[in-house]
């Protein structure tokens, strides 16, 4: 005789209703590049730490410098393509390929064509937007990139990056050398 399933355990109204967050936060700005990312889920979708589901338009040149962080992630490319580094192994993903990163293994990746790239990235768990918004740019709308920044701005950037960097479980690295 076969067994019956266990049943479902009863609605947890404490975990939150659904968000339909289409929030913009800011323009992330990374060396030289920057990426516009939105908040389209937020912690209380999921439990126990959340999700977050950012959207982001690379425009080119764009992408963050080498790094590690404690959380996983795993980006879809949905328009063009990127350059990834992952453990030091660059490819190419395209449009509909999807990459997995690991918690704490170093990566990269750089929009190196020619027009924007759009990626939805989402990291678990939640906390990477609350980065975003403290070292991005505001801007009127999720493609719009923003304004360049002058060298003593772009320093300043820098400064703010790697300073929050650790409060978010992220390292930066510094760039492969080429010798």
């Amino acid at each position: 005789m076969p067994s019956q399933p266990a049943p479902l355990p009863p609605d947890d109204p404490s975990a939150g209703s659904p968000s339909h967050d289409q929030t913009t936060i800011r323009a992330c700005r990374t060396w030289g590049s920057s990426a516009t990312p939105t908040r389209s889920s937020s912690p209380a979708m999921t439990r126990p730490a959340g999700t977050t589901l950012i959207d982001m338009h690379v425009p080119p040149g764009g992408g963050p410098p080498p790094h590690r962080h404690d959380f996983e992630e795993m980006f879809t490319v949905l328009d063009g393509e990127v350059q990834v580094t992952f453990r030091g192994q660059t490819t190419v993903a395209r449009a509909g390929q999807t990459i997995n990163v690991p918690a704490n293994a170093p990566h990269a990746f750089t929009n190196a064509g020619e027009a924007p790239v759009r990626l939805l990235c989402l990291c678990a768990p939640a906390g990477q937007e609350e980065f975003f918004t403290l070292v991005g740019q505001p801007v009127a709308t999720r493609t719009e990139p923003p304004p360049p920044l002058d060298a003593e701005a772009q320093a300043a950037f820098i400064a703010k990056s790697t300073s929050l960097a650790p409060q978010y479980k992220t390292e930066l690295l510094p760039p492969p050398s080429h010798g």
